[in-house]
């Protein structure tokens, strides 16, 4: 049944009007919740809105008494309202006094009315509040009623989101779609940005949502949804497109969801209340969206973003919109918000704008964090739902060492940050006062600084810091953040860039470490059942040896006239290095047979990350130049525990006995045949860490560069000797097995050592 007023498309053209209309969000509330009482032959209806503490306030009403407006305020976790807010589900009841759930408020002066419809208030998949309508008698509402109320709840949600109600409010007490936000996540890179949301996939904000023409709109929907699936399917059709940027298991996962047909007719259905196309996708999605966010199925949670991002695909189709910010023109102070994004996403923006970047996903191992450090831009990930809970141009704190994020931030708050911004950045002066003074321990032992590097980003930082070269640079980089295989002209303009920045400094180049987590977009991923310990770095290049010795050369001709360091990773028994020594061997053979000029000198050394090697090291040592430690890989495979996987990775910790002995016999066998070691995993960019390092015998760390001021003013306050003296017995067998953290923390503090 429907009223005189004609049915939902006239009600929510009634809306329309109303939201043009110069009066104030009161007012404007008033007439909303009349129209709608009249369009739904309904004598109650009422809109709830949540606030931030977390209880539901009556904020206008057409049937209940009116005294009870702003008065009436409930708990999420009473009555039938709460029941719809923390749900996010309709509730619909004949004898609502009947339900269990219901809570009775005298001041309403509801208890004349039985029949109940409650419908949530949805924005991005969030509660924002409720939406009520109630008749005396013993009413069953139906499917369309249930359609229509949550149709025109959409309208009441970008009033609520607007942050048009807030003034209405009582201190403390505003809406909570506007409400301050603080969410722990997990720290990717150090250094803490202040400024305003910049979406990386930003949400298509739905500018009309109340049809003129419902057969067209319906047209334009399924046009839409057509044109989708064939370009789903031409993709999965062209292997090449299929293997940039987006795995075939996503695009199937897609075509499955564009050809469910309970999704296409719940949009169809929505069109049909009245709404635009673009707005019915938009209150499916939210819907979706709402139900996905209270799963605890970490699969069926994980589905959600594909539904999300199908619909913004099915969104941009139907208002020829780009799929992203026009990276050249974001605002100063941007602090991009992502689902998560690749490194060389991140390099695309104006890196003199960006003050930071929040994930839902993120590793702190992973090569976008890589990039952020290199750019000296706070990171924090594992922040969840973050997409949904902001707007572009939202106020945001990110603080990538504590791993915190607050969103539209109290001023006490941004006040506190503003100085401590203002504190790092004096701390960063004293660090830069640094540069040219020695890195020599305060009992004169000299600790050789060295950075990594990986990109053209990196290479100011080494006059910057004063580093004594270049420890570790990662040359899979370059591929990862290429759309397509760099040919061997660009490799070596990459790598002769490097050695002119670095001067006569040295230049450590890693070979290829490709495989396992770091997949090239224009390479065909493997499907291995552990990855980490798949066909990866020098196995694939062994394998695929046209591919190892196309950078090799490069590598040789880059450094004509200088000195040229290789290493090769992932190295797990003597026989690999061999081979790879011979490829090395064989291209300079090559170059000089064609009159090529050739390096002065090639060392060649291995990454020790694999723990079979600790076993070899005696005959690996007779062989090789020089040696790095990849601690990253190689602590994890010594634990058998995933570094980027956050449930296994905080189970063993790398200042444990057993990862700091299988060090320092690294080091010391090192030292016995006279050979370099280099330690340039994550654990010498800690100030605690490289005091360990330091302690057990390194004398030459690789370090990122935010990290090369703070380790620097620690080594030159250590007493080297003290904190060898220290170490050795709780490395001594028979000591404890518990980790040596806090008795390393106790000794600093008690030396006065800046960590």
């Amino acid at each position: 049944m429907r009223g005189a007023l004609g049915g939902p498309r006239v009600l929510l053209r009634r809306l329309r009007e109303v939201m043009a209309e110069p009066v104030s969000a009161q007012d404007r509330l008033d007439k909303i919740v009349v129209l709608i009482a009249a369009n739904m032959v309904a004598e109650v209806c009422s809109v709830y809105v949540l606030r931030v503490d977390g209880t539901l306030e009556l904020y206008a009403t057409e049937g209940l008494n009116r005294t009870a407006v702003h008065l009436t305020v409930m708990r999420i976790d009473e009555g039938l309202v709460g029941t719809v807010a923390r749900e996010a589900e309709p509730v619909s009841l004949s004898n609502a006094q009947a339900h269990p759930a219901f809570s009775y408020r005298p001041e309403t002066g509801e208890e004349i009315y039985h029949s109940f419809l409650g419908v949530p208030i949805l924005r991005a998949g969030n509660t924002l509040g409720v939406l009520v309508v109630q008749n005396r008698a013993h009413r069953t509402y139906t499917e369309e009623e249930v359609e229509a109320l949550q149709t025109t709840a959409m309208v009441l949600a970008e009033i609520i989101a607007s942050g048009e109600l807030t003034a209405m409010a009582r201190p403390g007490a505003e809406p909570a779609a506007r409400r301050p936000l603080h969410i722990k996540g997990l720290a990717l890179s150090e250094g803490i940005g202040l400024g305003h949301v910049v979406l990386h996939e930003p949400r298509i904000e739905v500018t009309k949502v109340i049809a003129d023409d419902v057969p067209g709109e319906l047209t334009r929907l399924d046009e839409a949804i057509e044109t989708l699936r064939s370009s789903i399917d031409a993709m999965l059709e062209d292997e090449g497109v299929a293997r940039v940027g987006e795995h075939r298991e996503i695009l199937e996962a897609y075509r499955m969801f564009a050809n469910d047909r309970g999704w296409t007719q719940r949009m169809r259905e929505a069109v049909m209340t009245g709404l635009t196309a673009e707005g019915a996708v938009e209150r499916v999605q939210s819907d979706t969206r709402a139900r996905m966010l209270r799963m605890t199925d970490p699969y069926l949670r994980e589905r959600m973003h594909d539904i999300d991002d199908l619909a913004n695909r099915l969104l941009r189709q139907l208002t020829g919109r780009a799929g992203g910010p026009e990276k050249s023109q974001i605002p100063d102070n941007a602090i991009i918000v992502a689902r998560n994004m690749s490194p060389a996403a991140l390099l695309d923006y104006d890196r003199a704008r960006v003050r930071g970047v929040i994930l839902e996903e993120g590793a702190a191992t992973s090569h976008l964090t890589i990039v952020a450090r290199a750019l000296n831009v706070a990171a924090v990930g594992h922040v969840e739902n973050i997409v949904g809970l902001v707007d572009p141009g939202d106020a945001v704190i990110v603080d990538g060492i504590s791993g915190e994020v607050h969103v539209r931030p109290p001023a006490d708050v941004e006040a506190a940050y503003a100085e401590k911004v203002r504190f790092r950045a004096r701390r960063l002066e004293r660090y830069a006062a640094l540069r040219d003074v020695p890195s020599v321990t305060k009992d004169g032992v000299p600790i050789e600084l060295h950075l990594n590097a990986g990109l053209l980003v990196d290479l100011p930082h080494i006059a910057e810091t004063g580093a004594v070269g270049i420890g570790l640079f990662r040359t899979e980089l370059q591929f990862m953040i290429a759309s397509a295989f760099p040919r061997t002209n660009e490799q070596l303009k990459l790598y002769r860039s490097v050695l002119d920045a670095a001067g006569d400094r040295p230049v450590v180049f890693r070979t290829l470490d490709i495989g396992g987590d770091k997949v090239l977009p224009y390479m065909r991923a493997i499907e291995e059942e552990n990855p980490a310990l798949g066909w990866r770095a020098i196995r694939l290049g062994l394998d695929r040896p046209g591919l190892l010795r196309s950078q090799i050369r490069a590598l040789l001709r880059a450094a004509t006239g200088r000195e040229l360091r290789l290493i090769f990773p992932m190295v797990s028994a003597v026989e690999e290095f061999d081979r790879a020594r011979h490829i090395v061997e064989r291209e300079l053979t090559h170059l000089r047979r064609h009159g090529h000029d050739l390096p002065e000198r090639v060392l060649v050394g291995v990454m020790l990350e694999v723990p079979a090697l600790l076993f070899q090291l005696e005959e690996l040592f007779s062989k090789v130049d020089f040696a790095s430690v990849g601690s990253n890989d190689l602590v994890q495979f010594l634990f058998a525990a995933d570094r980027g996987n956050p449930r296994v990775a905080d189970r063993f910790d790398s200042l444990s006995p057993a990862s700091l002995r299988a060090l320092k016999l690294v080091a010391d066998v090192a030292a016995r045949h006279g050979k370099p070691v280099t330690l340039c995993g994550e654990i010498a960019s800690h100030p605690l860490e490289a005091l360990a390092l330091a302690a057990i015998g390194y004398r030459k760390l690789s370090v990122s560069p935010a990290s090369f001021g703070p380790v620097k003013a620690m080594l030159l306050e250590l007493d080297l000797a003290a904190a060898s003296a220290l170490v050795a017995p709780l490395l001594a067998n028979g000591a404890s097995q518990g980790s040596v953290r806090s008795r390393l923390k106790a000794f600093a503090e008690a030396a006065g050592l800046p960590l």
